[in-house]
């Protein structure tokens, strides 16, 4: 089976990794791991540069698990792509996301990505906090 993890260069984008390893791990399952933006800048938000997405080259390997690293910036909006992602991937087990805090007025302004990927997933999504620093 298939552990699908949406990452971003964030805290909250490695935990949802670490969590995914650590499924992966329990179940024997590969990991695929999607980074995806709209593309239109080199700085855009959520998108991992090259030095990114070799620590998280690193990271994989290192776990010893079986895995898999895409990153589509072809235009479309991250969350289609890993919706779209999980639907082709025949045996995708669950989809893990990072997640963090946001006030009502933010979830609002800005829309939810950890909440579309939720309502509209067709297979169970497990969405992680990173570490507290407290």
């Amino acid at each position: 089976m298939t552990i699908l993890v949406g990452y971003s260069p964030s805290p909250e984008g490695k935990a949802a990794v670490a969590f995914g390893i650590e499924q992966a791990r329990a179940f024997d399952d590969t990991v695929i791991v999607l980074n995806a933006g709209i593309g239109e800048t080199p700085d855009e938000r959520g998108v991992a540069t090259n030095a990114d997405m070799d620590e998280l080259k690193t990271t994989l390997r290192d776990s010893e698990v079986s895995h898999e690293i895409l990153q589509f910036l072809r235009g479309n909006d991250p969350v289609e792509e890993l919706l779209a992602l999980a639907e082709a991937t025949d045996d995708t087990r669950m989809i893990v996301i990072g997640s963090r805090r946001r006030s009502p007025v933010g979830k609002l302004i800005m829309g939810s990505t950890a909440q579309r990927i939720i309502l509209e997933a067709e297979v169970p999504v497990v969405s992680v906090k990173a570490q507290s620093s407290r």
